[in-house]
């Protein structure tokens, strides 16, 4: 988990990929942060991606770095504990403009049973289980 985390950090952006309905959504993420042993991401509970993750929890990110890319999938919980927030804000500064730990927006999701897959052009694909 913490080479994922790792990667994900390095990377800056990376994708994360829902279903509403029928349809695929993927959009642009930047903050991970691990808490607890768990692998956590952060939106807010008023955006679409928060409403489909509530619909189906179960979720992809992809990212690419240096000629490297990974996909994660499995399952985002929700934790609604001021604790997990306050941590994703503590690791991640910039987002205290936006979001509070105590507020009824802030959303921190950790990743159940995940799948990361390390891939590049030269090398087999690698994977890791959390």
């Amino acid at each position: 988990m913490e080479e994922v985390y790792e990667f994900l950090k390095k990377c800056g952006t990376f994708y994360l990929a829902t279903e509403e309905g029928d349809k695929p959504r993927v959009r642009p993420f930047g903050v991970v942060n691990i808490f607890e042993g768990k692998l956590y991401i952060q939106t807010g509970k008023v955006k679409n991606v928060s409403k489909q993750m509530q619909v189906n929890p179960n979720v992809e990110i992809c990212s690419f770095m240096d000629g490297k890319w990974i996909r994660l999938e499995g399952k985002v919980v929700r934790d609604d504990r001021y604790e997990a927030k306050a941590s994703m804000l503590d690791a991640n500064p910039s987002l205290k403009s936006m979001y509070s730990a105590d507020d009824d927006n802030t959303e921190v999701l950790y990743f159940e049973n995940a799948k990361a897959t390390f891939c590049s052009f030269t090398e087999e694909p690698r994977t890791v289980e959390f």
